[in-house]
């Protein structure tokens, strides 16, 4: 008897315990971190110590990424693709580069705002840093359809730039296609937006409200920390259809990497990124919460709840860093010309 008083005084202990965990505390303990909101330890977060940032890295990166001459046509830049006043994205189905070719796997641009967080890039996760990423839709038939002898010929021709890589990195810099690329990446590691949501996980219990709270508390029952944790909420390889078929999965051929794993993707700006999944089929934040709840666990999510969760969602619609449209250096009579074909 005694034994039993003892295990039912422990239960109820435990139970109050339980019932004064705060959200906070749930949140942290389902792997969800907020931006640091101290610069000091963000920088730590962002920079690579192989590549540091700096203001005249920034700059450089900027222009670059606005830059449409690294496309073979003159017309394409990152930007296109991941537009910073859209959210990161194109806000297509699917991306529309060279010649005006849509990507042959029907694969939707992801955001490119705090993909610095994302522990792999790509849908299929085959490059891990930023700097490498940015090599790929440069040189792609499909996108901006480049060569690295084109890219490095079209900004070594251009003295500003010249002068520009030699201030980073000395007089006797080699501009290679890999330094124009990673220069692009120290700029894209600056596109960090921070939200009520890490105001909120950072200590402010008022940044969100009632509803988001409800939406949240509804966001970690449901299990959607299984895939979107850590301070990307995604960005991390994970098993796709898991309990269900995803009704889209004909359209494009895409199918995960050589074990059927996708990258899951980041579900900071999301109200702004749409359409959803890799190949844009879900224009609708319900529809894609619901079917994400069908296909990767096993349930259904009521449209009254779906509106909960996406209460909590706009919670993450990040304040984003002011950009300014560089203005570009002029071409010279050495720079090679667009060519359209």
């Amino acid at each position: 008897m005694k034994s039993l008083k003892i295990f039912l005084l422990l239960s109820f202990i435990a139970s109050i315990l339980t019932a004064a965990e705060t959200l906070e505390q749930k949140a942290l303990k389902q792997r969800l971190e907020p931006i640091p909101a101290d610069i000091q330890v963000l920088l730590s977060y962002i920079s690579d110590k192989n590549d540091p940032i700096s203001d005249d890295k920034i700059a450089l990166g900027k222009k670059l990424y606005f830059d449409p001459r690294l496309s073979k046509s003159g017309l394409i830049s990152c930007n296109t693709c991941h537009n910073l006043g859209m959210g990161g994205v194109d806000g297509v189905e699917t991306s529309i580069g060279h010649k005006w070719t849509m990507n042959p796997n029907h694969l939707n641009a992801p955001t490119v705002y705090n993909s610095v967080f994302s522990k792999v890039q790509l849908w299929d996760g085959r490059v891990s840093h930023l700097e490498i990423q940015a090599q790929a839709p440069i040189q792609s038939e499909a996108e901006m359809a480049a060569s690295s002898e084109l890219v490095v010929a079209r900004i070594t021709s251009i003295p500003e730039y010249v002068a520009d890589f030699k201030k980073i990195y000395g007089n006797d810099v080699n501009i290679t296609f890999e330094r124009i690329a990673s220069i692009i990446g120290v700029f894209e590691r600056t596109l960090v937006t921070p939200s009520l949501y890490d105001d909120f996980l950072n200590g402010d219990d008022k940044a969100l409200s009632k509803k988001q709270k409800e939406g949240f508390e509804l966001f970690l029952q449901k299990g959607c920390t299984k895939c979107h944790y850590g301070i990307a909420l995604g960005g991390t390889m994970q098993p796709f259809q898991v309990a269900a078929k995803y009704k889209f999965i004909e359209l494009g051929d895409f199918r995960g990497d050589k074990y059927g794993m996708v990258k899951t993707p980041t579900l900071r700006n999301i109200v702004e990124t749409a359409p959803y999944f890799h190949n844009g089929q879900i224009w609708n934040l319900k529809e894609a919460a619901q079917e994400m709840g069908s296909i990767q666990l096993g349930i259904k999510i009521s449209d009254k709840e779906a509106e909960k969760i996406i209460e909590f969602l706009h919670a993450l619609t990040g304040r984003k860093p002011i950009i300014t449209y560089p203005i570009l250096p002029l071409s010279t009579d050495k720079t090679p010309k667009p060519d359209a074909d």
